[in-house]
């Protein structure tokens, strides 16, 4: 299959496609004329990475997932590690993500919203820290 049906069948822009190429994430075969010759591996590795991606794993991480994935003797601890220490960024994030709601949401209860200039959530933003 060619690279524009792969990224249809893969969900992936064509651009995407060739960039995972690069990277070595997958090696299609070429056809004499040249053109990719996608195969259902291909593929499979494709939708494999992009499903990772869309949670938010990097690029090398998407790697190692599917190394291991491609390895029957992989040890599952090892896919564990992977996704524990996504999930402590995740969290990380999350984290930081209700510390900055509390802060706005406190300068917007703050602020009058009225015709005055007096204004708590651009004193709040020049204040130094």
């Amino acid at each position: 299959m060619n690279i524009s049906e792969a990224a249809r069948q893969a969900g992936l822009p064509a651009k995407t496609i060739r960039y995972y190429e690069d990277i070595g994430l997958v090696t299609p075969p070429r056809d004499p004329n040249g053109y990719r010759a996608f195969r259902p591996r291909d593929l499979h590795a494709l939708t494999f990475v992009a499903r990772a991606r869309s949670l938010g794993f990097t690029i090398g991480e998407c790697r190692a997932l599917l190394h291991l994935y491609q390895d029957p003797t992989r040890a599952s601890a090892d896919v564990k590690e992977i996704a524990r220490r996504h999930l402590g960024r995740i969290d990380a994030k999350l984290a930081e993500l209700a510390a900055l709601r509390a802060t706005l949401t406190d300068l917007v209860d703050a602020c009058a919203g009225d015709q005055r200039p007096d204004c708590p959530i651009l004193k709040g933003l020049a204040a130094t820290a």
